[in-house]
């Protein structure tokens, strides 16, 4: 920001809200209209806007709609969220978010509304192409990176929808039942780093209840999580017509009603705090973190402030390449020849999809259209086009796919332009299948038939099924890719780039098998979160399902060799972390991206846990035959699991695997660190105590131990010593049982008192006693 801008002077915020009435405290907790915050003239309090985003500008005319059925003012349409967490690239998002930024300062925009950091609970959820990932630790990395952009231009954002936000199905009124461990582990976390790393000036509350209670009213979310715990300082806004009851929302900590309520919430704080249910305080500390952010707005306030619109455009048409997928080049059908004849097919190839419906949609500066940008790429290539299908039904044309099979047959390549219509997904609802439509799957079954170098690009905002996927030579997901969606797929095409983008969700073979399939979206307005932590890769490699596609997957038109796995300790505490690097080269013979990938796994683990989970990941560049080292670091969260007993973040001490590969099922190289971890959590021994559990490793001190030990020894069950174990494994009962494998089986679930019972000794209740106060003494 200029001097002159940093040079403003905020005023003094508590000698303002000293002078201010109670109505006008309860006032300004509420929105002046449906975009702009109340102000105060009388003691220059200004009102300022805010505006639907994240990935573009929507700033409607006054008076307009929230869900984008008026005009907005034209801005950059950049790619949808499912688009850009695929590029994996934090610095590129943080220059995207700049630029959102400069565009938000040139429109007198105070707070861009975004970005949405809900988790890929099922690929059904109607809003999928508006959040990033099925995987908290790159969607809060990906988030954070767009918070650090748009507001390094004085410009806030609104992180959203906190929480448990999955589904657009009764979102106004569904009560999502989730666990706390899942809760902290999956769907917290996915907002915890955004907000740690980025301090978002505003973070908007969701719709729906979290086990039992609104979000808008939900003081464990929002003041002790969010505020207390992660240090949140900006304030939480409500989404539009998410309130419940006011009063008991600004007690939770919700500081902003969005939009106005014409006084009517402002009337229910004033009566709360008359009555004294809300105190003046509480009222205070919602109106003080309000005026923060409304007065840095003004301080940070570009005079006069505009943007290049070809340069923000060429940004967007960057950020599209590197946020496509490439998922099938069989025969290295890509890139594309620029010579002998060229079948372009399908309407979207004319009327690109290239952004989701609702409260997100922009109106671009300018729209490329893919058929355009392909034949311009094309060189002397002899393109013909044919739609082949119809986007405003799935009615099946059989002249349309006549005509497009007759092209594809006498031309050397077809590329298929398919996906989703509008209003197959979008905010408000969501999908009941993951299907193509009926005409674009028999288009691709007929093409298939007739044309062996089938290319299909999919333009989509969440995965589909592919059942036609054996008979396409190649395929490149394009997201729903901005108003530069056109060029960057025929960037890619034709080979100007290659393709560097890995999927940020899994795409599954059916809906039936995925994580939530049983139990989304729920009962009337219940949805339990039965699978737990086991949600995207987590549940696939879980159970050893194999996936259509798995997360981080992504072809290139290079190719990378790993090699050289290095950590810095073999043995280390967590507090102290890991560094680990890795040499990578690009064996291929052009400039590429590589997208380098870091899981870890407990090796043994006293809770259950996933198989693998993402913990670090950097994009390089690389040009051919190049070699680099990459290197990431593992701080203690990475080897951590919430525990529900302690209510915090608990590593075991132990042997972790590290793996780093290309994707989730792609691991070049693993290695292992011991990690000394926190001491084990220590709980009473009880009578049902089992005699298994005290064994474990750490779970008493050696001195205790060897009391255990010798009151067994009075007892019915001895465990067997363990250079005692492999003499009596083998030795057999006439049935042929193992008879000590038998007895240690059953001795690891027998409760104290059980053997006691089974001792029969007549001190033995006073043995077990007296053990017990030594146990836990």
């Amino acid at each position: 920001m200029s001097q002159q801008n940093q040079a403003k002077e905020t005023p003094n915020i508590q000698e303002l809200i000293a002078q201010m009435t109670l109505e006008e405290k309860a006032g300004l907790c509420s929105g002046q209209d449906f975009w702009h915050t109340k102000g105060i003239e009388r003691l220059g309090i200004p009102s300022v806007m805010v505006t639907d985003g994240p990935h573009g500008l929507r700033k409607q005319a006054e008076g307009a709609d929230h869900l984008g059925l008026n005009d907005s003012v034209p801005a950059t349409c950049f790619p949808s969220a499912a688009g850009i967490a695929s590029s994996w690239d934090r610095d590129l998002i943080r220059q995207m978010g700049t630029a959102l930024g400069e565009e938000c300062q040139a429109e007198n925009v105070a707070v861009l509304l975004g970005p949405g950091a809900n988790i890929k609970r099922s690929p059904l959820c109607g809003r999928n192409f508006e959040y990033f990932s099925e995987d908290p630790y790159l969607s809060s990395e990906i988030a954070a990176s767009h918070i650090q952009g748009v507001q390094s231009q004085g410009v806030g954002t609104s992180l959203k929808h906190f929480a448990v936000n999955n589904q657009e199905h009764r979102r106004m009124s569904v009560d999502a039942i989730v666990d706390e461990r899942t809760l902290r582990e999956i769907y917290l976390a996915s907002f915890e780093g955004a907000v740690k790393k980025g301090q978002p000036w505003t973070v908007m509350s969701s719709y729906n209840r979290v086990n039992g209670t609104y979000a808008s009213e939900n003081d464990y979310l929002l003041n002790q999580i969010l505020k207390e715990e992660w240090g949140l300082e900006g304030f939480v806004v409500s989404d539009w017509g998410a309130v419940n009851e006011r009063a008991e929302g600004l007690a939770a900590g919700l500081e902003l009603e969005m939009p106005s309520s014409g006084g009517i919430g402002d009337g229910k704080i004033v009566e709360a705090v008359k009555n004294g249910t809300l105190s003046e305080e509480k009222l205070n500390a919602a109106v003080e973190r309000i005026l923060r952010v409304v007065f840095r707005s003004v301080a940070e306030k570009v005079e006069n402030a505009a943007y290049d619109k070809d340069e923000h455009h060429a940004l967007a048409r960057r950020v599209a390449r590197e946020s496509m997928v490439l998922l099938k080049n069989d025969d290295r059908v890509l890139p594309l020849k620029r010579s002998g004849k060229i079948a372009v097919i399908g309407e979207l190839a004319k009327r690109p999809r290239y952004q989701g419906g609702g409260s997100s949609h922009i109106k671009p500066t300018k729209l490329e259209v893919a058929y355009d940008e392909f034949a311009q790429e094309a060189g002397e290539a002899e393109v013909s086009y044919a739609s082949g299908y119809s986007l405003k039904g799935d009615t099946v044309d059989e002249a349309k796919i006549a005509e497009a099979v007759k092209l594809a047959a006498h031309s050397d390549v077809a590329v298929l332009y398919a996906g989703l219509p509008d209003a197959y997904e979008s905010e408000g609802y969501d999908r009941t299948h993951l299907r193509l439509p009926d005409n674009q799957l028999k288009l691709i079954e007929e093409l298939s038939k007739a044309q062996p170098n089938l290319v299909v690009v999919l333009s989509n905002g969440s995965p589909v099924e592919m059942p036609w996927l054996g008979g396409v030579k190649g395929l490149l997901e394009a997201y729903l890719g901005g108003q530069a969606l056109g060029g960057a797929i025929a960037d890619i095409l034709f080979g100007n780039v290659s393709p560097s983008g890995k999927l940020a969700e899994t795409f599954p073979v059916r809906i039936e098998d995925t994580p939530a399939y049983l139990n989304f979206p729920g009962v009337g307005d219940r949805v339990e979160y039965r699978e737990g932590i086991y949600v995207g890769y987590r549940y696939y490699d879980k159970k050893a399902i194999q996936p259509l596609f798995p997360f981080g997957f992504g072809l290139s038109y290079a190719t990378f060799a790993y090699s050289d796995l290095k950590l810095s300790a073999s043995q280390t505490s967590a507090d102290a972390g890991v560094e680990v690097s890795v040499q990578v080269k690009n064996t291929g013979s052009v400039a590429a991206k590589e997208i380098v990938q870091l899981y870890v796994r407990d090796v043994e683990s006293t809770v259950d846990r996933p198989r693998q989970e993402l913990k670090g990941f950097e994009k390089v560049e690389f040009e051919p035959g190049e070699s680099k080292t990459v290197s990431l670091t593992l701080d203690r969260r990475a080897f951590a699991y919430y525990d529900v007993q302690t209510s915090g973040w608990r590593v075991e001490s132990g042997v972790f695997e590290l793996s780093v590969g290309s994707s989730s099922r792609d691991i070049a190289l693993t290695a292992e660190v011991q990690i000394e971890g926190d001491e084990p959590v220590r709980e009473p021994v009880h009578r049902n105590s089992l005699i298994g559990d005290l064994m474990q490793p750490g779970r008493l001190t050696p001195e205790k131990k060897a009391l255990l030990d010798e009151f067994l020894q009075g007892g019915l069950f001895t465990p067997p010593a363990e250079d005692e174990k492999e003499a009596q494994s083998g030795d057999e009962d006439e049935d042929g049982h193992d008879q000590a494998g038998m007895m240690e089986a059953v001795g690891r679930y027998l409760p104290l008192r059980a053997a006691v019972g089974f001792a029969a000794k007549p001190d033995g209740e006073q043995k077990l006693n007296e053990l017990l106060d030594k146990l836990n003494g």
